[in-house]
Formats: C-alpha cells, sequence, structure tokens
C-alpha cells in the first residue's frame, strides 16, 4: 500500500514522455515543441522528453495512424513499460483529421493502440496540451477531474479565440 503510494507519487511529479510522429503536416509536432520551450517550460512541472519509449510513461503521439507507421506505432506502444499512458494530440491523431479520406487509410490512433487523453485542434495550442497532460495526471492521482473529451477542450479553445479577437 505505501509501496503503491509512493509509486504513484512519483510517476505524477515526474511523468517522462516520449514524442512519437506518425506523420502529417507537423503542425503539432511544432506545438509540442513550443510546449517544451521556456516560454512554457513544462520541465518545472516535472515533465521531461525521453529519447526511448523503454524510460518513458507517456506516448504523445501526432499524426495519422497510416499503413506504415501502424506497426511502428504498436512496437513504441509494447516497448513502453506499464503502466503507459497515450496522449493523441491533434485532429489527425483524434480522427485521421485532413487526411481522413485520402488514398492512403488514415484513421485516429485509437484504432492501433489505446488512447487515454485526446487533445483535438489543428494544431491544438500549447495551452491545450498542457492542460491535456495535467488531466492526465490527475487522473493517475486518483482525483476527481472534469472528463476529458475532445468537444469541452476545443469549446474552450474557441471561446478563448472569440474572446481574444473581440480585444482586437
Amino acid at each position: 500500500m505505501v509501496l503503491q503510494k509512493i509509486i504513484t507519487w512519483a510517476r505524477v511529479k515526474s511523468p517522462w514522455i516520449i514524442h512519437v510522429n506518425t506523420g502529417g503536416c507537423n503542425g503539432c509536432d511544432i506545438e509540442v515543441v513550443d510546449v517544451l520551450t521556456p516560454r512554457y517550460d513544462v520541465e518545472r512541472l516535472g515533465i521531461l522528453i525521453q529519447g526511448s519509449p523503454r524510460h518513458a510513461d507517456v506516448l504523445m503521439v501526432t499524426g495519422p495512424a497510416t499503413q506504415q507507421m501502424k506497426d511502428r506505432l504498436k512496437l513504441l506502444h509494447e516497448q513502453t513499460p506499464d503502466p503507459k499512458f497515450v496522449v493523441a494530440i491533434g485532429a489527425c491523431a483524434c480522427s485521421g483529421g485532413i487526411f481522413r479520406h485520402s488514398y492512403i487509410p488514415c484513421l485516429g490512433i485509437d484504432t492501433v493502440i489505446p488512447v487515454d487523453v485526446y487533445i483535438p485542434g489543428c494544431p491544438p495550442k500549447p495551452e491545450a496540451i498542457i492542460y491535456g497532460v495535467a488531466q492526465l495526471l490527475a487522473k493517475l492521482q486518483g482525483k476527481d477531474s472534469p472528463v476529458i473529451t475532445p468537444k469541452k477542450i476545443a469549446l474552450k479553445d474557441l471561446k478563448q479565440s472569440i474572446e481574444e479577437d473581440l480585444a482586437k
């Protein structure tokens, strides 16, 4: 019991992520890199990017699940030690996005691996990415947090962008 609490505390205070790009336009990748820069500085929250899935707790996936990437995505998911969590970042990772009806079948990554948090947007703002990871950490702690749905985050971002446009 005590050991489990210590492990949960360590996972919440220091989630190690690996960023996986499965293709797409790289707009979401730029936003993920922006989250890691000193402007947003998620390292102060304990979030650390890793280069190996064997050392990561969270897979942050951008881009659609193409036929070429399905096997590689499954392999990365299998190489990540348990308990592992998957965050789908952007419209392409959530549902296939603009590439959904292309000549190559592109679907959301949830058709290949289980997803814990969806962060919609094309591309999503860095604040939305941080919010999604924070909700994942709250879920790990067992706190009652609002359910994370693409619709709620999209409405929140839409409201914020409308307020910014009105302020101009």
